[in-house]
């Protein structure tokens, strides 16, 4: 086991972070299809094709890839070490991850609905979707380092202030906004 273990540990955590840079970004580029349709024509047709495309690529040829394999190597790893799953932070973090899956899930459909140019959200519903995988990921990051030392109380609170503070900034930032459109 241990001289396998590092590798797909390292191959997990790299199909990770590729995972969540696609989820990360692919509601931005949500943002900028959906504000695209309120521009006057030829602009909405070109800007709508070109962002059609830029989030196809993205979303086939990194993120997909990247959840699949991130999931192969966990599945590895719970393989190798099964005692994992009698750990609390293990199981909670699966829970996390069962929510990213549903996450990523939910962010397939608006994805097939804005490549019909079917509009059913806002650009600042987005704003406030594009934080979801931000807040799983600080809960998954905290329950993977602190394992059993973690406070749960206060990794509940912690949670909670984040989703506050990132709610903040999107009202901020739209309130910037809609002083200056350009922003």
């Amino acid at each position: 086991m241990g001289e396998y273990y590092n590798y797909i540990k390292a191959l997990h955590l790299i199909f990770v972070v590729t995972w969540f840079a696609g989820l990360f970004y692919i509601p931005r580029l949500f943002i900028y299809h959906i504000e695209a349709t309120d521009k006057p024509s030829p602009d909405k047709e070109i800007l709508s094709d070109q962002l059609k495309l830029m989030t196809k690529r993205l979303w086939y040829i990194i993120t997909w890839p990247s959840a699949i394999l991130c999931t192969i190597f966990a599945i590895w790893l719970l393989l190798l070490i099964p005692a994992w799953l009698d750990q609390p932070w293990m199981l909670i973090k699966l829970f996390f991850v069962v929510l990213l899956i549903a996450y990523h899930w939910k962010t397939h459909l608006i994805y097939l609905q804005l490549q019909r140019d079917e509009i059913k959200y806002t650009s600042n519903f987005m704003r406030i979707w594009n934080e979801g995988a931000t807040v799983i990921l600080f809960a998954v990051t905290f329950l993977v380092i602190l394992k059993g030392t973690f406070n749960w109380i206060f990794g509940v609170l912690g949670i909670i202030v984040l989703g506050i503070l990132l709610m903040l900034g999107i009202r901020l930032y739209k309130r910037i906004r809609d002083k200056n459109p350009d922003a």
